[in-house]
This record gives structure tokens, sequence and C-alpha cells, in this order.
């Protein structure tokens, strides 16, 4: 089984949560780059959902479906640092089930940093 040292967060948020979700991830390190720090990326996107019953949803009501603009925010973190950083963006995102794809990089040219 192939090991990863990197892996590329992708987290959709609203962007009044954005300068928060920016802040959490410089504070775990997430983003760190070579001689760089606090990289990320973002871009607008449009998301669309439908909560079920049951559920508590930031923005939207049950059986209907919303449409809202978001960010899209991409950002490198090492494997050593990657289940925290999931945890902090879980406990800054308003979303009941936000969305976090983790996604393995390979032959990114990125060293592995000690501890990070």
């Amino acid at each position: 089984m192939m090991e990863f040292n990197y892996f590329k967060l992708e987290i959709f948020i609203p962007e009044t949560h954005f300068r928060e979700l920016q802040k959490v991830l410089q504070s775990v390190g997430a983003g760190h780059i070579g001689n760089y720090d606090c990289c990320l990326s973002y871009s607008r996107v449009t998301g669309t959902w439908r909560p079920l019953e049951g559920t508590n949803p930031f923005i939207g009501s049950a059986g209907e479906i919303s449409e809202e603009p978001e960010f899209k925010v991409e950002v490198t973190v090492s494997a050593g640092i990657l289940e925290k950083t999931v945890e902090a963006v879980r406990r800054t995102h308003p979303y009941e089930e936000p969305v976090i794809n983790v996604i393995p990089l390979w032959g990114t040219g990125l060293q592995p940093v000690a501890g990070k």
C-alpha cells in the first residue's frame, strides 16, 4: 500500500465563516509549503442540498432544496497533522454535515516536514 505524505483538503463553507476557517487552518499548521505558510486558495461556488427530516440545517429547511453561494477552500496538509486539521475544521464549520474532501497527493515535489 502506498503511503502519502501530503493531502489536499477541499472544504465548502459559507463566505461568512471563511476568515474564521482561515485562522483555524493557520493555527494548526495547514498550508505549510516549503518556506511558505498560510497557503490556501478559495473560489466562489454554488452549493445545493436538501436537508432531510430530523436535521438541523444552518441554512435551509427540511424537505426543501437550498441553493447558496459558498467558498471552496483548498489547502495542503501534511500527513502528521491531517487528523487534527480535519477535527479543527469540523469544530469551526457551521454546517451540521460539513463537506471536507481529503485527497491524497502523490508526486507533489514537497518534502516531508518532521513533526508536521
